[in-house]
């Protein structure tokens, strides 16, 4: 159960020698809103509570992140109003303690739950609602809501309404939207980012500021500039985009044998510049050939289209006959559906959708990930000199890499309409994944080594100067502030600018506008100018 004894009856035995300002923080949480003390002890979790390892787990993603010696927060808020936030962010400011602020739990290095210095999680969990307004094609939805849920309840309201956003249900609506939110619908509609038209902010002082509040720059730097660097978004108000009644899949696997080098290589060409109503990836993984079962590797061609079988198949027919379709590869069924499909469940019925548990998660208990961007399409001996790789990944590990095809209406907005600017040229993105089912040590390093040979490899196949890389698929090998002291912006921008390109530079002028003394802050932040 939650920390429910009265705010003067906090008797907390911290192991660290500042235990009387851990107990002070949790004093000052209480007497911020004297009248609410008694809703906030509601949703305070400390070491010391029965439920506070639950809470801590309950949307870990990444098991790597959950060991005996990952760091711990001194403390977990589940806030229920935004006041319960302004509380957290003032008595943490006030008594030293750091601020994580975690949605959905997908951050790929841990980064919205692990800090290694003493530190404050606020958890957005009980924020999760999402208001549909189907008469002007609106919604507000909270930063706690995941992906899935946003999916479901507009649906429930409209079945020919949804939002651009990730394909996993689980992923968190705040976290994605803040780092720009690619998924099925973005060829056809833009990122998540880009259909935001309001927000809600908690800022390091506490003010609650909406877009006309804020400012144009500030809207413009959390749609797509990163959580963790410019204050608390509790809500998002969204723009929702038609799906028509009728949407095709396909699924089609190829392995070495059956010419997957050559099919992947047209890909490049094909996938890029189909109608923006297409959403196509490859994922690439490894299985047994059917015939001596020796292990090879196996391309899967999948796409979404939204529109009926008769429009899709000779579309697909003309543009890459070498793939070999069959009427029977194409599946039609409503816009709900195919995420359930894409999702793992398509067993399921659409309330699977609101469950955030990791049942049917592609993403194995433990994993090292990271993203590149093409430009150019990759010759066949680059794609070649990939397989030995996957296929000395041992029977402890799963190794997954996805060519997300980009193209379609990316091509027209520009690279500084929102922080995120993987636009026009960008033929695909690969999302490269290693995963394994025990958290040992030694595993593990043998594991994350083999996805830094792999990135090292790819090195002179993707895009230059900067090599980019996807802000939500967060890496700390490409670098990290330093988080012990003062990071100058010279170092910082050595990541930056693979996340951001020259967007980096405004999102520091911007970071340095709205919160000088760095409160919001992680190893992958937007820093001040003069830090």
């Amino acid at each position: 159960s939650p920390f429910t004894v009265l705010c003067h009856c906090f008797s907390l035995s911290w192991v660290s020698a500042s235990a009387n300002s851990h107990d002070d923080f949790l004093e000052c949480l209480c007497s911020y809103h004297p009248k609410e003390s008694s809703s906030i002890t509601q949703v305070i979790y400390t070491e010391t509570n029965s439920s506070y390892s639950a809470v801590l787990d309950s949307s870990i993603r990444n098991q790597r992140f959950s060991t005996p010696n990952t760091p711990k927060p001194l403390v977990i808020v589940t806030p229920l109003n935004i006041s319960h936030v302004q509380a957290t962010i003032h008595c943490s400011k006030k008594h030293g303690l750091q601020i994580r602020t975690r949605s959905g739990g997908h951050d790929f290095e841990g980064l919205s739950y692990v800090s290694h210095v003493p530190f404050v999680v606020i958890d957005l969990v009980n924020l999760r609602s999402v208001d549909v307004d189907v008469e002007n094609e609106e919604a507000w939805v909270q930063s706690g809501a995941t992906v899935g849920e946003v999916y479901y309840r507009i649906n429930e309201r409209s079945t020919n309404l949804t939002f651009p956003a990730a394909v996993g249900r689980t992923v968190g609506i705040g976290g994605s939207i803040s780092g720009g939110g690619d998924g099925l619908l973005f060829r056809k509609y833009g990122l998540s980012a880009d259909n935001v038209i309001d927000a809600q902010l908690v800022d390091a002082n506490g003010r609650v500021l909406d877009r006309r509040s804020m400012g144009e720059d500030l809207f413009w730097a959390i749609r797509g500039g990163g959580g963790g660097s410019f204050g608390i978004v509790i809500s998002w108000k969204i723009k929702l985009v038609h799906v028509p009644s009728t949407v095709t899949v396909f699924s089609v696997g190829r392995t070495l044998e059956q010419n997957a080098t050559q099919l992947l290589h047209r890909w490049q060409y094909v996938a890029p510049n189909l109608p923006n109503d297409v959403y196509s990836v490859v994922t690439i993984s490894t299985t047994n050939a059917s015939e001596n079962r020796t292990k090879t590797v196996l391309a899967t061609f999948i796409s979404l289209f939204q529109g009926g079988a008769n429009d899709f198949i000779p579309l697909m027919q003309e543009r890459f006959p070498e793939l070999g379709h069959v009427k029977e590869d194409f599946i039609e069924m409503t816009w709900i559906e195919s995420l359930l499909l894409l999702n793992g469940a398509s067993n399921e019925t659409s309330e699977i959708l609101l469950d955030r548990s990791n049942r049917y998660s592609i993403l194995p208990p433990s994993f090292k990930s990271k993203s590149d961007y093409v430009r150019k399409p990759m010759p066949e001996i680059a794609l070649q000199g990939l397989w030995p790789q996957l296929l000395e990944v041992d029977e402890g590990g799963i190794g997954v890499h996805y060519f997300i095809a980009y193209g379609g209406i990316m091509e027209e907005i520009s690279e500084t309409e929102t922080p995120f600017p993987h636009r026009k040229g960008t033929l695909y993105k690969i999302y490269y994944n290693i995963g394994w089912l025990e958290e040992e040590s030694n595993n593990s390093q043998r594991y994350i080594s083999w996805m830094r040979k792999l990135y090292s490899y790819m090195g002179p196949f993707i895009s230059k100067s900067p090599r980019e890389v996807y802000l939500n698929y967060r890496d700390l090998d490409i670098g990290r502030n330093n988080y012990y002291g003062k990071t100058s912006y010279k170092q910082a921008s050595i990541w930056g600018r693979k996340y951001f390109k020259n967007n980096f530079d405004r999102l520091v002028y911007v970071k340095t506008k709205t919160d000088p003394k760095n409160f919001f802050k992680h190893e992958q932040s937007i820093p001040p100018r003069f830090h």
